[in-house]
């Protein structure tokens, strides 16, 4: 780990950061077993993941060397570069607010000198050079760089590994049996289930009775503006939230943030016609309307800032149920609750939410065999499993069971209205927080697990 000492010494790294780390292979037969140490660092990708993701444009791509460079001055330490990349390369630095990455010591490079990693490594196992585009596009289309890592096919990465000892169907990931749970973001759990709520809630509003209509619109707007708030207390340096629209071309995070802001300031001129009725009837649902879809396309935009990840456990199918499903849920739970309608209500509701379980459900079972999709089974039958019956037990009883008793007898349990609404609330911050924590990150080898 020569590489890795001079590299934190080189760069004046913290003590909990990293940007290079040393893993393993592990595999062989008993007659002759197998260990293979592999050093790993930033790839600097063709296309880099963390470059197409950051809304801030803090990443740059050197047109000559190919070096994708992290502008610290412009992060506001979002942390999507980080979800975003196959390989874990960003590192988040609370202290700091803002991710940093390898950048290949360009300082160094310029001055005719080698990397700290190359120059320390004392069997020169590390090598810089230039790379051939085309081979990098045609070597990633059919393999990854390393046995357990994954696809080259995301982001197109120009490390090379070589060796001429074992068959690379022989090795396996030194950690491949440590499945912890991911970070659980408890602001984006909020900010994602309030803003869905909130489109739910003008979703609704649109059909509903004048009486209602501004209770609705004013929850719309209030849980609008929390998820904001949400939102902005996940970032390492919020008070450069204003950025956040600047990489709106290949940002999903900036499309995202663009279209709930507009949601926010249409959310606030409905409160206002439907406050002061200064337009007519019609009118009033149209405006109504159109910050709903507003708010749909913000929802697209939400479920498109997971899928286009390399996690599995994100892809788009399974995050459009949950997510729409959210959105959609909502509606039918206050339709359900304001009395006209109620079967019809209770019908959606119901599908709704076995449409979402089942989707679950069947990410507990791994479909495809994908490595990353059973990693995620595990947790979900290992640590997360007590979350996970929670949440199918209450979905359960809040989504399919209560309505139904809501309709057969709505007047003889008055306070089931509550609690179902409360349950389906919890029930749904639960399945957020699972969204994140068994979303199982691709990763380069680790160390043996003991």
């Amino acid at each position: 780990k020569a590489c890795v000492t001079a590299c934190h010494a080189m760069n004046g790294l913290d003590d909990h950061e990293t940007w290079r780390e040393v893993g393993l292979l592990v595999g062989g037969s008993y007659r002759l077993p197998v260990l293979q140490h592999v050093t790993t660092a930033c790839h600097h990708c063709v296309e880099p993941g963390c470059m197409s993701a950051c809304p801030t444009l803090a990443y740059e791509k050197d047109a000559v060397t190919g070096i994708v460079k992290h502008l610290d001055d412009q992060c506001f330490g979002c942390q999507y570069c980080v979800l975003a990349c196959p390989y874990e390369v960003p590192k988040y630095h609370a202290e700091k607010g803002i991710v940093r990455k390898c950048d290949m010591c360009s300082s160094r490079l310029k001055a005719g000198e080698a990397p700290a990693c190359v120059q320390a490594c004392p069997h020169e196992a590390i090598r810089i050079s230039l790379v051939n585009i085309a081979e990098v596009r045609a070597a990633s289309a059919t393999s990854a760089v390393l046995p357990t890592a994954p696809a080259s096919r995301f982001t197109l990465p120009t490390t090379r590994y070589s060796t001429e000892r074992v068959a690379a169907s022989m090795l396996r990931a030194g950690d491949e049996e440590d499945v912890v749970p991911e970070h659980n973001h408890v602001p984006l759990m909020a900010m994602l289930v309030l803003s869905q709520i909130a489109v739910g809630l003008m979703l609704a509003a649109i059909f509903s009775e004048s009486s209602v209509r501004l209770g609705l619109v004013i929850a719309g707007f209030v849980l609008g503006l929390l998820a904001i708030v949400a939102a902005t207390s996940h970032l390492g340096r919020p008070w450069l939230a204003y950025r956040a629209v600047l990489g709106w071309r290949t940002s999903w995070l900036s499309r995202e943030i663009i279209a709930f802001g507009v949601f926010q300031a249409m959310c606030s001129a409905a409160v206002a016609v439907t406050t002061f009725a200064v337009v007519g009837e019609s009118t009033m649902q149209w405006i109504i309307g159109a910050t709903t879809l507003t708010g749909l396309i913000g929802v697209y935009c939400s479920v498109m800032i997971y899928a286009v990840t390399p996690r599995t456990f994100w892809a788009r199918p399974y995050t459009t149920v949950k997510f729409f499903g959210t959105t959609f849920f909502t509606a039918a739970l206050v339709w359900l609750l304001l009395g006209p309608g109620a079967t019809p209500a209770a019908i959606g509701m119901a599908s709704l939410a076995l449409m979402k379980l089942i989707a679950e459900s069947r990410q507990r079972h791994a479909p495809g065999e994908d490595r990353w999709a059973e990693r995620s089974s595990r947790l979900l039958y290992g640590p997360l499993r007590q979350a996970w019956f929670f949440r199918a037990g209450s979905m359960l009883l809040c989504g399919v069971l209560g309505p139904m008793v809501l309709v057969a007898a709505p007047l003889s349990l008055p306070l089931l209205s509550i609690a179902i609404t409360v349950g389906s609330l919890i029930s749904e911050l639960v399945e957020r927080s699972l969204f994140f924590r068994a979303a199982a990150a691709p990763r380069m080898p680790g160390g043996v697990v003991a």
